[in-house]
């Protein structure tokens, strides 16, 4: 278990990574930035709330990649397991950052964060079981496309674009926390092996 901690560089990497999403997301929870629509005339409203999820998706997605070729060839440690506990708690820490923050300070696009986290943090272990490259650019790749070309028309979002749904939309937060569960299931299913 040491050797896992030390690998995938908890103290290192996820700690750290984990107090900067909590402090952007403490900073800069209500601020926004107009952003030029792709398929409408208007602008469309990016929130900065909407970038701090990719934090954890992308310290997720590194200390994932760290692996001991030597160490986790030997089929009696459970690999598995340790990484899916890994992400499981790393986005639970992040949702209930984001969650006591969006309490505190009454703001809906914290809350809006920790629904992201879910999504995106599902969307890169989806992806990273397809190709482990594509496990730090899918979740980067979703939030600028749904910024981009999302909106309908200024504050209305298509039905695909998730991550700019309104916090309290229940079948929304339903869908991203199926989305975070079935990559964990693909993260179970699909570590890769290293083979000497």
């Amino acid at each position: 278990m040491i050797w896992w901690y030390k690998g995938r560089r908890l103290t290192a990497v996820v700690l750290p990574g984990l107090l900067a999403f909590t402090l952007l997301a403490a900073i800069a929870h209500g601020e926004s930035v107009a952003l030029p629509g792709l398929l409408t005339s208007g602008g469309n409203l990016l929130f900065l709330m909407h970038l701090t999820p990719l934090i954890v998706t992308g310290i997720l997605a590194h200390s994932l990649a760290q692996q001991l070729p030597e160490a986790e060839d030997l089929s009696v440690r459970p690999i598995q397991r340790y990484d899916v506990a890994l992400a499981l708690c790393t986005v639970a820490v992040a949702v209930s950052a984001a969650g006591i923050i969006g309490a505190l300070a009454g703001s809906p696009t914290a809350y809006e964060a920790a629904r992201n986290t879910l999504f995106l943090t599902g969307l890169m272990l989806l992806a990273g079981a397809v190709h482990p490259q594509a496990a730090t650019v899918a979740p980067v790749a979703w939030v600028f496309v749904a910024a981009f070309v999302g909106y309908r028309d200024f504050h209305r979002p298509w039905p695909w674009a998730v991550t700019l749904h309104r916090a309290g939309y229940v079948p929304t937060f339903f869908f991203c926390l199926v989305v975070f569960l079935c990559g964990l299931v693909a993260l179970h299913h699909t570590r890769r092996r290293h083979t000497s």
